[in-house]
């Protein structure tokens, strides 16, 4: 078994966080000691009571994966505004470096024996344009992980989810996966898409349909997590 893997997204918004927190409870009920890792989050909540940053998107895979401990402590930058990182780091005048990014990651993975680390945004996504030029490549090399890609079943997610792809390709990068979000198996693009993306990519393809419920079996499972 390899020591985690990476989860990325054809874009903003279509479901990242989701389908973390859904795989790593997947992960977690075949009895193997999953944690959760994300280098760099915008957009964070604030407690109103203590006026103290949340991680909100680790919370929600906390809560899903029914994770113990502060989802804080599973992200190296907590940023409040939402924006893409490099943006959100430079108007709070943050100075992000690899160097911080990979001794809290060291830390934080002596406590499992698995890591699903999840991106910010698309797979070409600034972490950092500062002082420091950090890309989610960059993160993403450093781990050492294979990548699950994201992307929302519609019309549109050829093109995106291919580009992706071949993008990952060009940097040697594996991919393992591809999980097509709110699935809709009466939608014929839905069913077209899934179709054509499997053919072209010969890359498992998987669904999250729109109830929420992600279909892979354990033994699915099993390949996407082991080397």
């Amino acid at each position: 078994m390899s020591s985690g893997i990476f989860i990325t997204a054809t874009g903003t918004d279509v479901g990242k966080t989701y389908i973390s927190g859904q795989l790593l409870k997947k992960i977690r009920s075949l009895g193997i000691k999953a944690g959760y890792y994300k280098a760099a989050l915008s957009g964070a909540e604030i407690d109103e009571a203590g006026g103290e940053l949340i991680a909100g998107d680790a919370q929600h895979v906390y809560n899903k994966a029914e994770l113990k401990g502060n989802p804080n402590e599973a992200v190296t930058y907590i940023l409040k505004e939402p924006a893409s990182p490099h943006l959100s780091a430079k108007l709070e005048d943050i100075s992000i470096s690899m160097k911080d990014i990979s001794e809290h990651y060291e830390n934080h993975r002596k406590k499992f024996d698995f890591i699903l680390a999840e991106g910010s945004g698309g797979i070409i996504c600034p972490i950092s344009l500062m002082h420091e030029r950090v890309m989610l490549t960059d993160i993403i090399k450093f781990l050492g992980f294979d990548i699950i890609i994201v992307a929302d079943a519609g019309l549109g997610t050829i093109n995106s989810t291919m580009l992706t792809v071949e993008y990952a390709k060009m940097l040697n990068i594996g991919v393992k996966g591809i999980i097509l979000n709110n699935y809709d198996a009466e939608n014929l693009i839905h069913r077209d898409n899934f179709e054509v993306i499997g053919d072209f990519t010969k890359i498992p393809v998987y669904v999250c349909k729109k109830n929420g419920d992600l279909e892979i079996f354990d033994e699915e499972l099993r390949d996407l997590i082991e080397e």
